[in-house]
């Protein structure tokens, strides 16, 4: 009886052991192996605005995971690790900022774990600024965190509250940036905003350029068409090393219940026949990210996920690192 207790005691040490060591970013190891990097890019969400399950959504799609969450389904989000100056940078301030920010603060050797360095929002759309009212009087009451913004962004954080009480309590601190002018965070590590078509109601919208001491990304997580910008997007990706790209919808088939018009963006089916004829080497730079709760890209196991892959694209997933 005692071998067969001490049998279960030794099971369970092993398996809890297994459970530890398992995720990619508890791992110390790969902590560990991350702040021996000189620059990377983590992926904290690849959801769209509303998340997943999205609020009074009856389709299968989101049927089991009001009681069952995914906790993998976090809101669009990149986090930058610079390991030489110890810190920490998020693009965009998402509903999920909470764990987002913990998560990349996690990897500094030092000093303040707490709060990032610096936040690059895209544009004023609720899954890409709204996180920023967790930093304020009623949650973490930060103090003057670097929130780099575009002009209209800025005025319409200025004159609209209740962002603007994040200014004036100094929860952050607002720094203007230029398009197509690189916002220098180190020696080696810079961020230059780009302006995409997309619905600018309250405030323009870009992406990013993000580059390191060896690498480069691209960072679009929202645009209307490709053919509306006036860069050609296959010449951007061929300047940098990955390309995070909007894949909100799969294809229209998927949005049955809303005036499609109204909220534009690539089709991914749109987006593979645009990037057809790129080699395959250009093909696997390509990360496609932001998933409305209908995009079948969410679940690995689709025909839809096999499409993309046997294409030689890649899809975005929670965790994932991309040294720069």
């Amino acid at each position: 009886m005692k071998k067969y207790y001490l049998l279960i005691i030794i099971t369970l040490i092993y398996s809890c052991g297994k459970i530890q060591s398992s995720g990619k970013n508890t791992n110390n190891g790969t902590i560990k192996e991350l702040q021996e990097k000189s620059t990377s890019i983590i992926i904290l969400g690849t959801i769209q605005d509303a998340g997943s399950p999205q609020i009074a959504c009856n389709k299968k799609c989101c049927a089991n995971l009001y009681q069952t969450p995914d906790d993998n389904r976090k809101i669009i989000s990149l986090g930058l690790f610079d390991s030489k100056n110890n810190k920490t940078y998020l693009f965009e301030a998402t509903p999920d900022i909470a764990t987002q920010m913990k998560t990349i603060t996690n990897y500094k050797q030092k000093g303040n774990k707490e709060t990032v360095d610096g936040i690059f929002l895209t544009h004023a759309h609720i899954g890409h600024y709204t996180g920023l009212m967790f930093l304020g009087k009623e949650a973490m009451d930060a103090k003057n965190v670097p929130v780099y913004v575009m002009p209209k962004m800025k005025d319409f954080l200025i004159n609209n509250g209740p962002w603007n009480q994040l200014i004036t309590r100094q929860n952050v601190k607002l720094l203007e940036m230029e398009n197509e002018k690189a916002v220098q965070l180190s020696e080696s590590i810079k961020v230059t905003p780009i302006l995409v078509p997309h619905r600018d109601e309250y405030s323009e919208t870009v992406g990013y350029r993000i580059k390191g001491s060896h690498k480069s990304a691209l960072f679009i997580p929202d645009i209307d068409k490709w053919d509306k910008w006036h860069k050609n997007i296959i010449d951007e990706i061929q300047q940098v090393d990955f390309a995070f790209l909007d894949a909100t919808f799969y294809s229209g088939e998927e949005i049955n219940n809303r005036d499609i018009s109204e909220i534009p963006h690539p089709f991914v089916i749109e987006s593979l026949t645009t990037f057809k004829e790129l080699d395959s080497t250009t093909k696997n730079k390509i990360i496609f990210i932001h998933f409305n709760h209908t995009n079948p890209l969410i679940n690995p196991q689709s025909k839809e996920v096999e499409n993309v892959i046997k294409q030689g694209f890649r899809i975005g997933k929670m965790n994932d690192i991309f040294e720069l």
